[in-house]
């Protein structure tokens, strides 16, 4: 069968690639321990997945408005009002999509054109789907790519130099995926003012700032969005529930922003879901308006979580990491282990290489940082989004595997 060009250059997901190997291994009864998924191992609270079950028996299981129904809007424009600082945000400046990726794609799709010559500048190591979803639409990516050694955070020098007339949207996300690390809300700040003189000078710079993980942060530092520096105009909050409230499976996202961009996303998702589950409506209203509690206490765990994989990876020799401050990820540098070769016989060069092994050998799924960009092949990714049992466990385990590296 003859394809698209658009489908056969896409690459899979590396992420979901190592989740299905992990799991076609315990499929044939090998015990893996899963560093790989950016899931929550919660289950979504009971009182958000009962407002879902009321809404089912009232009858509430017909098609939606496209941009969601009034009462969710309200209530993710409340949030980001009374949690972000975003004052000028209503209703009408909220659309509700499939979760935040899909979100994103949206946005993509209004910002570029096929040959358009517009660019998206992206800060690396970066989420594996953000450089796809802009080619798809039409951008060039622009890498700026960060080091370990400054907690993978881009400074406003490297920012002003990566901006050009080209320039159409910035991506901005943290706490990070993959690095587990986050700006400061000064950092931020300075980086809004290199955008605000981009633009006093002709620029049309729009940023994009993803927020999917702001509630799970451990760090002294508040979490602060980069849009409550920007005048609204050139700025637009990505964000959805399957993090912080533990609503993977529910594919629920949204995207704040100005009015006359969110009508031309929703007009452009009228075309593709009409709407989400109109079901899944008072789940976002009861999530947004009684769920901090929930939020609270699977914080909490991943804090403990956190300083626990830290103080077993940062152990081992020549591996660099800073410590998380947001998100469920660290992202170590494990170059020292290139050369080297494992006590199954495998010769570690490259990042794939280390993963692969790791599952091989030592039964633990870990992401390789090839696809995050900038630094991130000399990186994997690993999540302790997972017990605290399985952490000992699988840390002892990769611990057995660095023993056996010659």
């Amino acid at each position: 069968m003859q394809l698209s060009d658009r489908v056969n250059r896409l690459k899979p997901s590396s992420t979901l690639a190592v989740s299905a190997l992990a799991k076609e291994m315990v499929s044939r009864g090998i015990d893996v321990i899963g560093f790989g998924a950016g899931e929550p191992d919660f289950t979504t609270p009971a009182h958000i997945r009962d407002a879902a079950k009321r809404a089912l028996d009232a009858g509430m299981t017909h098609y939606g408005p496209v941009p969601g129904d009034p009462a969710a809007r309200a209530a993710i424009a409340r949030k980001l009002v009374r949690d972000n600082g975003l004052g000028s945000i209503t209703p009408e400046h909220v659309l509700i999509s499939a979760g935040g990726k899909h979100s994103l794609f949206l946005l993509a799709h209004c910002l570029f054109d096929t040959g358009c010559g517009l660019e998206m500048i992206l800060p690396t190591p970066a989420w594996v789907s953000y450089r796809p979803i802009a080619e798809m639409a039409g951008a060039s990516v622009v890498e700026v790519p960060t080091r370990v050694e400054d907690d993978f955070k881009m400074t406003p020098a490297m920012l002003a130099a990566a901006l050009s007339p080209r320039s159409r949207l910035l991506l901005i996300n943290s706490p990070s995926n993959p690095c587990g690390t986050m700006y400061r809300p000064d950092e931020l700040e300075a980086l809004a003012a290199v955008v605000t003189e981009h633009n006093a000078a002709g620029g049309n710079l729009l940023v994009a700032s993803d927020d999917i993980y702001e509630k799970i942060v451990y760090a002294d530092t508040p979490f602060a969005s980069i849009c409550r520096f920007l005048d609204p105009k050139w700025s637009v909050t990505l964000n959805g529930l399957s993090k912080a409230y533990a609503m993977t499976g529910w594919r629920i996202g949204y995207a704040a922003g100005p009015i006359e961009l969110i009508k031309a996303m929703s007009k452009l998702q009228g075309q593709m879901i009409t709407c989400i589950a109109s079901f899944c409506f008072p789940a976002i209203v009861e999530a947004l308006d009684a769920g901090e509690a929930d939020v609270a206490e699977m914080r909490e765990h991943y804090r403990r979580r956190a300083a626990l994989m830290h103080d077993h990876v940062s152990s081992w020799p020549g591996v660099r990491c800073p410590r998380p401050t947001g998100a469920f990820y660290l992202f170590p540098d494990i170059s020292a282990w290139f050369g080297r070769t494992t006590a199954g016989g495998a010769l570690l060069r490259t990042s794939m290489d280390v993963a692969t092994a790791l599952l091989n050998e030592a039964h633990v799924a870990v992401v390789p940082g090839d696809e995050f960009g900038g630094c991130g092949p000399r990186h994997i990714r690993m999540s302790f989004a997972c017990s605290t049992e399985q952490i000992e466990t699988g840390m002892s385990w990769m611990a057995s595997f660095v023993r056996g590296l010659s």
